[in-house]
């Protein structure tokens, strides 16, 4: 079926109009995609809209393969090269008979092979461009290949001998280990593979008699693989060429950038950083896409009033906006929403962090050295020369850098920053057991955010969850709305890798310093005094946030329970 006679028919049947199709073939001749897929993407048409549309076309079924839940060994049926080769994926099988979706169901050939290959009756489904590159990216992981990588470690092993502790390994011994075909290969799929399941972190960690490969999936680390033993050096000597640090230098820890460019040109950075264990060098890299960065501040999870006293805070001239939770608990996410929000062309912005994870135009962006001297307390001490509007400084670590960021807050300068505490309130008694003053803290702080990051339930495995009424009562809900909740948690599914869980959502706890706040902080009360006079004034907690998600079916009750304590 021609490309044109798609277009018209499509014009036909009044899914699109004939200036829709001349956009999407303007846009084909540049990106060699499939007429139908161009549509999609323009969103003149969706895709179960092109995919039902397809099927009446050719007289046969449809299927997207996002609505399927193949079994493994179904999969298995086609290697990954037949379905790049005939875009062809196998996603049900009934006795003698194979269920295949494909893009073309009118390549013969195709038919013919995958039934020569699979030893089945091939029951042809159509499907678009977008649904089998899913299909693809999902069903297909880099496991098989990561394998194949190990077998031909294995049979290379006669060639790469890895120095054992306390040698005085050469640096171009050490370079010969690096390059070594099945390392490279082993490497890259670890990375390739880390940005297709969505990591955000990368552990290798050496032991004694085994070394280990973990990603971290929301929130949670989980085990990809086991390489061997004997390979350790070889790989983290790889991992520091490609970051540019010292591979001679094995008793220090030591921290590196990555940049790969990816599949689409899309560009995604790795943070590493080198620590010496007993048994070897750990290496931890954090993956930086910025193509993931939310910076849209109503899709990151804040409750419609929250919402209103965040940007309330921040939209003041002067004073002080604190960030505060554990880790990866998503606080830079938060801090880059809201210099997003206030990247004005009459604000000028400087920022001072440590790291700087993603590079914002417009914001003067200060990478901190302490091992130079330029330290958070330097830093800010020298935006005050440079007219400052906007500060953010990464993170408040001691009195020095407090005291000037409250300094600075209280002479007209709106200060952003971050703290490591459990709750809005305790932030507080943080700041004063620094030693800065009360009356400093009182006049200069005007909003406290808190944050957790909880895991939401996968949307393709969702199913109701049987929640008794009393977990949801101590939890805190009253108990008219206990008996009515609805829970839901995931089942489990190759979505989300069967942990019932895919993506995160923040959740807040956004303290706003009222005159009766500032009251309480001059009488030196206590942070459980400041959080009932918070919560009197409107704020919503950490498990109060939690609640909310659970009743809109985002997470679980389990993840609340996990990641919250109790008011």
């Amino acid at each position: 079926m021609a490309n044109e006679r798609i277009g018209d028919q499509l014009i036909k049947n009044a899914l699109i109009t004939p200036e829709q199709l001349l956009e999407a073939q303007k846009a084909q001749k540049v990106s060699g995609t499939r007429l139908g897929s161009q549509l999609v993407k323009l969103g003149h048409i969706s895709e179960e809209q092109l995919v039902e549309f397809l099927g009446k076309q050719y007289g046969l079924p449809s299927i997207i393969l996002k609505d399927t839940q193949p079994d493994q060994s179904v999969i298995k049926l086609i290697p990954v090269n037949i379905v790049q080769k005939y875009n062809a994926i196998a996603f049900e099988r009934n006795g003698s008979t194979l269920k295949v979706a494909m893009t073309d169901p009118t390549n013969i050939f195709a038919v013919d092979d995958l039934k020569f290959l699979t030893g089945y009756s091939i029951d042809v489904h159509v499907t678009s461009e977008e649904s089998l590159k899913w299909g693809l990216d999902h069903f297909y992981d880099q496991a098989a290949s990561l394998d194949d990588a190990l077998s031909s470690m294995e049979d290379e092993q006669g060639n790469i001998e890895v120095a054992t502790e306390g040698s005085d390994t050469a640096v171009g011994d050490l370079e010969k280990e690096a390059d070594q075909a099945p390392v490279i290969k082993l490497v890259n799929l670890t990375l390739v593979d880390a940005i297709k399941k969505g990591a955000s972190d990368i552990h290798i960690e050496p032991y004694e008699k085994f070394m280990r490969i973990r990603f971290r999936l929301d929130g949670m680390l989980y085990e990809v693989m086991k390489p061997p033993i004997r390979l350790k050096n070889a790989l983290v000597s790889r991992l520091k060429i490609m970051a540019k640090l010292d591979i001679a230098e094995r008793r220090l820890p030591q921290d590196g950038r990555i940049k790969l460019r990816v599949q689409g040109g899309k560009e995604v950075e790795f943070r590493v950083s080198v620590l010496p264990t007993l048994f070897g060098e750990k290496v931890v890299l954090r993956i930086l896409d910025k193509s993931n960065l939310q910076l849209d501040m109503t899709k990151l999870g804040f409750e419609e009033g929250a919402l209103g006293r965040f940007k309330e805070g921040i939209y003041k001239p002067w004073g002080m906006v604190l960030v505060t939770g554990p880790t990866g608990s998503g606080k830079t996410t938060t801090l880059y929403s809201a210099i997003s929000e206030l990247n004005k062309i009459d604000s000028n912005i400087s920022t001072a962090e440590d790291p700087v994870e993603f590079n914002m135009p417009g914001v003067n962006q200060v990478q901190m050295h302490e091992e130079i001297g330029l330290t958070f307390a330097a830093a800010l001490r020298s935006f005050l020369r440079q007219d400052p509007d906007i500060i953010l400084v990464g993170e408040i670590r001691d009195f020095e850098t407090a005291e000037i960021g409250i300094k600075a807050a209280l002479t007209g300068h709106l200060v952003l920053s971050t703290l490591h505490t459990n709750d809005a309130p305790s932030t507080i008694n943080r700041l004063l057991n620094m030693g800065i003053e009360p009356f400093l803290v009182a006049s200069s702080v005007n909003l406290i955010v808190a944050q957790r990051l909880a895991r939401k339930v996968c949307s393709a495995c969702k199913e109701k969850d049987d929640v008794e009424p009393e977990t949801l009562i101590q939890m805190g809900l009253p108990e008219e709305e206990a008996h009515k909740a609805e829970c839901f948690k995931g089942r489990g599914c190759t979505v989300c890798g069967n942990t019932g869980y895919k993506g995160r959502i923040a959740l807040y706890e956004v303290m706003a310093v009222n005159e009766a706040i500032r009251e309480l902080i001059l009488m030196g009360a206590s942070a459980t005094e400041i959080k009932n006079e918070a919560i009197n004034q409107g704020m919503k907690t950490l498990r109060q946030s939690g609640l909310t998600k659970i009743l809109e079916g985002v997470t679980c009750v389990s993840e609340i329970l996990r990641i919250t304590m109790a008011d």
